[in-house]
């Protein structure tokens, strides 16, 4: 038999290190966080974890366990037909469940004793975040960011996707969320990730990122939808220096009218978002937003809510959380088009300090 017990920490450090990463957890467990990169495979499945908990508190403990004992080996069985058969024998994976238990324990047994080289996370998927959670602060401090500024349809992340086609190094917070970070940045038939989630793919971009470039990521606030940005991550954001988009008015409505043609396409869920704003806008204008609406006068909403909501408080409120704001550099890219928006992400690469050069 070949399985190591690893500490949650050591497999942080070594986590590129392995072949594969098996998540012996059930399939919903594995929805809702994993560790980069994981497989599913569960020794128990959803269905099977509830009728075995229900065992142990309902009938004995000792039934339960012979019921589980017998899923546990057909589900492993099935994983190994599956997905074993053409593996060579140094072939290293890594193996976790929740704590570190019966599940992940068996199925580390038998690669074992096939006669893989196996690694246990000790305490498990527990283990692990809560390693996650420590680490964070460490990414962070080590990397230096330069934060995209400006208003709402100033090309942001249009400029951060070009500034990575360049090959700069990006953090983009809104792609991790799944959320644009505004009322109306929900993106239809994409759920948010849970928070645990976010929290380790915030982790695992970080991670990935080198001391010697700048990372450039949007200014945020402390939530991206329903998700809430690492503090720590916070904190060196705002300290960080930033990059002012500078767009006019016309070009920021055209954007947005691209980016969100969702929008445009169904008018009645663009009205539902603007119907949230009730409370801050008035039963009024919201109910001229939903007429104009209703008369494809798309373009005249999205100027309004750019003029009205958006804008008003956008310079007092971004130089209250962001330090360096005021001494922002400006960039004005020639409109907000792709081709553009590449373009200054070159000149931008190109005037990198030599300092922070690859």
């Amino acid at each position: 038999m070949s399985v190591h017990l690893i500490s949650a920490a050591e497999a942080l450090h070594k986590l590129d290190q392995f072949d594969a990463i098996l998540d012996a957890r059930s399939e919903g467990e594995h929805a809702e966080d994993h560790l980069p990169m994981a497989q599913s495979w569960p020794s128990l499945n959803n269905e099977e974890r509830i009728r075995v908990g229900t065992l142990y508190k309902q009938v004995s403990p000792f039934e339960a366990q012979k019921v589980g004992a017998a899923l546990v080996a057909k589900n492993i069985a099935h994983h190994i037909e599956k997905h074993v058969m053409d593996k060579a024998r140094d072939w290293n994976p890594l193996v976790y469940c929740w704590r570190g238990g019966k599940r992940s324990n068996s199925l580390a047994l038998i690669l074992g004793q096939i006669g893989f080289k196996v690694h246990l996370i000790e305490g498990g998927y527990k283990a692990f975040r809560k390693e996650i959670l420590e680490d964070i602060p460490r990414q962070v401090a080590r990397l230096q960011f330069r934060v995209l500024c400006g208003p709402t349809g100033s090309g942001k992340t249009r400029l951060l996707h070009a500034l990575a086609q360049a090959g700069e190094q990006v953090l983009d917070l809104e792609a991790l969320a799944c959320h644009r970070s505004s009322v109306l940045g929900l993106i239809p038939g994409t759920p948010q990730p849970s928070q645990k989630a976010f929290d380790t793919q915030v982790w695992d971009a970080l991670r990935r990122c080198s001391p010697l470039q700048p990372v450039y990521v949007e200014a945020e606030s402390k939530k991206v939808g329903n998700l809430t940005v690492p503090a720590e991550l916070m904190l060196a954001m705002r300290a960080s220096p930033c990059l002012r988009l500078d767009l006019p008015l016309h070009s920021r409505v055209d954007l947005l009218l691209e980016d969100y043609a969702f929008f445009t396409q169904d008018r009645a869920l663009f009205a539902e978002r603007l119907s949230r704003l009730t409370a801050l806008r008035g039963k009024a204008v919201v109910q001229d937003w939903h007429e104009k609406i209703e008369r494809g006068q798309l373009r005249e909403v999205v100027t309004e809510l750019l003029s009205d909501h958006y804008d008003p408080g956008y310079e007092h409120s971004t130089q209250q959380n962001f330090a360096h704001y005021d001494k922002s550099e400006v960039v004005s890219p020639a409109s907000h088009s792709r081709e553009d928006m590449r373009a200054m992400a070159e000149q931008l690469r190109a005037a990198r300090p030599l300092k922070l050069a690859d």
